[in-house]
């Protein structure tokens, strides 16, 4: 049976060096709790190390974590990859790792912080996660779907990282599940702008607490999964975006 789920696809955790450590698992479900937030999309910059913990933390909840990353092409372009399965994930992070040169600085960019659903510190990752890999944006795509995962081109209203503003256009040889805009337009101000065909998604990228759920994509799917939202991107079988 479908029913509406509300789903911010695009979250960083304390990992990101950008964000602060209250960017816990705890932090960011209570945060998601309070916007009725149904589907988090667990998005660090690189790296996919906190979501499990999140994953985890969420059993308690009632809200579906989809483990991913936000990855960094050597065109500096930014994509998101979400998958079900959190070792797919890790599959992809494996394969970014090997391709991600310089090592973390923290007095520079912030701390990266490995956690637990239990809110305890493992460690740190002293990976330059803020950097670009070497990989090729088309081939971080085909890696994404290789891996059953579903990518989706970030923030592209940005001037930075994005991939109109690091490109000036999207290739037509990409295979981009999905567009994601930011909070600072809407979904009416992206369909004038962006005359591509690709669905438009809209996502908070949140680093702080506050800022999840600031924008979110509405599906009507049986649950909330990749591959339900990948049917709903295509209106296949039923489900479909319905904002």
């Amino acid at each position: 049976m479908f029913k509406p789920f509300k789903a911010d696809l695009h979250i960083h955790t304390c990992l990101s060096p950008c964000t602060e450590l209250d960017m816990s698992p705890k932090g960011i479900l209570t945060a998601a709790k309070k916007k009725e937030i149904d589907i988090l999309g667990i998005c660090d910059h690189n790296s996919s190390e906190n979501s499990l913990a999140v994953m985890n933390a969420a059993k308690r909840m009632n809200i579906s974590v989809l483990p991913g990353l936000e990855v960094t092409s050597q065109e500096e372009v930014h994509v998101l990859a979400l998958f079900d399965d959190a070792e797919k994930a890790l599959k992809l992070q494996e394969r970014v790792y090997q391709n991600l040169p310089g090592e973390n600085d923290e007095k520079a960019f912030g701390m990266q912080v490995i956690v637990n659903e239990n809110e305890e510190v493992l460690g740190l990752n002293n990976k330059l996660l803020i950097g670009a890999t070497t990989l090729p944006l088309e081939e971080i795509i085909q890696f994404i779907h290789s891996f059953d995962g579903m990518a989706i081109a970030s923030h592209i209203d940005r001037e930075s990282f994005s991939i109109i503003g690091q490109l000036g256009f999207i290739p037509d040889n990409l295979d981009l599940d999905a567009l994601e805009i930011s909070p600072a337009i809407t979904f009416e101000e992206a369909k004038r702008r962006f005359k591509y065909n690709y669905p438009i998604t809209c996502s908070s990228d949140a680093h702080y607490p506050e800022d999840i759920g600031k924008c979110f994509t509405s599906f009507l799917l049986e649950e909330g999964t990749v591959a339900e939202i990948k049917k709903a991107l295509k209106n296949k079988e039923g489900r479909k975006m319905i904002r």
